[in-house]
């Protein structure tokens, strides 16, 4: 069977007197391919230097996305005529070790293993790359790459039945398979791969009201789902799956920050701890600009673009980009004129439980959507982060606020709710520990054998469901309030029982603490004992306060609770840490200006 032309190369990018420069081709942004062919030169020389890492990463361990995406920078470099290194025939030496390293660890079905045995989604990254790749080199069509294309070829044939009959582990894999599959239908179709990805997308896509998709998560958005559904809208004629990507790229509008960092407190998946940037989504944002002449997204693709490589890119580097804009010229159009984007907003999401306040380069988060209160369980896929409110002064940044009490070692205060309190915000949660009396004489046993059960906090031997328990009670209530003038007042009220807690405020490493009402912990953690102190960065600072005493009944401790404490983990945050103890049921307010 003779491979069909990509359905989706109709018009080409590319100089004049290359395989992509057509007479209909686009009025392109000539900035724009600059900057991609530039990066992609600088990209390709460093695969050059390290692509051998990948083929050892690939024989040893099975992984094969970093060698399919090597192998699709190189290829689009090679493909591309303005590249500098367009027909180089020192990549073929490269490509070919990537391809047939590729096709010598693919097993028998046409699954790698990447992360799982015989995985069919973690293949499906690797497919995608690859099917992008062998587009390019075929519309080349350059005599030197004929062996390579055969090869990537072959991989990718073999690929396509593991692909529709396996299974997946989370949301987003079912549209990432869905994409490899529709990739491989458009060139050799099979009536199969559209039988496999309409049973995937039967199950309907699993976006939130706000516009987040189920997994919550800007990591997982950027790389897999905005782009998978993309791919299968303009493959397969779902032009409906333009909304929802397009709902979610409205939604980041508000949840990015001033220098380009995604808010993912509020993600079910790893990044809920980590930083995630604006430019995973650049090409996105750009790709709907221009099909909906949308100025917002014109005016984030823009910003990006004039940020350069200075920024930080996360898991996809700008070189990486140019195969992308190879497949699809259309993104190589001018942009809409940009308009204005949000800069002075209060945005709530109530699915997420989630508010974001901006004001020019002032930034709040204010978070109480953990899946804890209601799974009482710390795991993958659920959403645990304790910090519950963020902000940022310019360059003088909290990370992180977090309360921690000393009760029945149950860990971080995580809200129960987040709702709307006058002109701010309440937080609350109530939780309880108990003590067991003695069983009731039917259930004693003189052997003492008493099965295996769960208090709800730990396991023993006692028999816990019969026996009657004496409660204690903690209930808390946080009121988050903008002050006149700039600033968050907080007021934490804690009622029920008496204990010990701590407040942790973590700033980002790089400024400097001051205070005279600060007092060594340790290396990096401090305890504010009386007044105020501040955090600068530069010109920016952030003055917090007041200082609530110390001692034996206050220690600066904070508890992560048994969940994390009896297998040695920790929730300590990196940076600059700062503790205000205190003791409930006293009220305690905290200003931030």
């Amino acid at each position: 069977m003779s491979p069909h032309p990509p359905r989706h190369h109709t018009e080409a990018v590319g100089p004049t007197g290359s395989r992509y420069d057509r007479s209909d081709r686009y009025d392109q942004d000539g900035a724009f391919l600059a900057f991609l062919c530039a990066a992609a030169n600088a990209r390709a020389t460093d695969i050059l230097g390290s692509h051998a890492g990948d083929l050892t990463q690939l024989r040893d361990q099975g992984k094969a996305r970093a060698a399919a995406r090597s192998l699709r920078t190189l290829a689009s470099v090679h493909a591309y005529g303005g590249s500098a290194f367009h027909h180089d025939s020192t990549l073929l030496a490269p490509l070919e070790q990537l391809a047939d390293t590729l096709a010598e660890e693919q097993f028998e079905d046409g699954l790698w293993d990447q992360g799982g045995a015989h995985s069919p989604p973690d293949t499906a990254f690797s497919i995608v790359d690859l099917a992008l790749a062998w587009g390019l080199l075929e519309q080349d069509a350059h005599p030197s790459t004929v062996r390579l294309r055969s090869t990537v070829e072959r991989i990718l044939r073999t690929a396509g039945p593991g692909l529709a009959t396996g299974g997946v582990h989370t949301a987003n894999h079912r549209w990432l398979v869905c994409a490899a599959l529709a990739r491989i239908h458009a060139r050799w179709p099979d009536p199969s791969y559209v039988r496999r990805i309409d049973e995937w997308l039967a199950e309907g896509i699993d976006q939130l009201p706000g516009g987040e998709y189920s997994e919550r998560s800007p990591n997982y958005a950027a790389a897999v789902t905005n782009p998978a559904l993309l791919t299968i809208a303009r493959l397969r004629g779902r032009e409906d799956l333009y909304a929802n990507v397009r709902a979610n790229l409205t939604a980041g509008l508000f949840l990015t920050e001033p220098n380009g960092e995604v808010e993912s407190v509020h993600s079910r998946r790893q990044d809920q701890t980590a930083l995630r940037h604006l430019p995973e989504f650049w090409l996105q944002y750009r790709e709907l600009a221009i099909r909906d002449g949308d100025g917002r997204f014109a005016a984030v693709a823009t910003l990006l673009r004039e940020r350069g490589t200075a920024q930080t890119f996360g898991e996809t580097p700008a070189g990486d980009r140019l195969a992308e804009v190879l497949d699809r010229p259309e993104l190589a159009r001018h942009l809409p004129e940009p308009a204005a984007l949000p800069t002075d907003f209060e945005h709530h999401d109530d699915n997420c439980r989630l508010v974001r306040v901006r004001h020019g380069r002032n930034t709040a988060t204010i978070f109480g959507g953990t899946d804890f209160p209601e799974v009482r369980a710390i795991s993958s896929g659920l959403s645990t982060n304790p910090t519950f409110f963020r902000m940022r002064k310019g360059a003088a940044i909290l990370d992180s606020l977090r309360l921690a009490p000393q009760f029945f070692s149950l860990g971080h205060f995580r809200a129960e709710g987040l709702e709307r309190d006058g002109g701010g915000w309440r937080l609350y949660a109530e939780v309880r520990g108990a003590y067991h009396q003695p069983l009731p004489p039917g259930h004693r046993r003189q052997d003492g054998g008493y099965p295996l059960t769960d208090d709800g906090r730990f396991w023993s031997a006692m028999d816990f469901p019969n026996r009657e328990r004496e409660y204690r009670t903690l209930r808390t209530e946080i009121l988050l309030r903008e002050a006149s003038g700039g600033g968050w007042d907080l007021s934490f009220a804690q009622t029920g029982s008496d204990v010990a807690f701590a407040l942790e405020l973590c700033f980002r490493p790089g400024g400097e603490l001051t205070g005279d009402g600060l007092e060594r912990v340790s290396d990096d953690t401090y305890q504010l004992v009386h007044g105020e102190a501040a955090y600068t960065v530069g010109e920016d600072r952030i003055v917090f306060g007041p200082g609530n005493g110390k001692g034996g009944r206050q220690p600066a401790v904070v508890d992560p609770g048994e969940r994390y404490a009896w297998r040695g983990g920790s929730l300590t945050p990196d940076g600059l840490r700062v503790l205000i103890t205190g003791r409930t049921p006293t009220p305690y307010r905290l200003t931030l200006r």
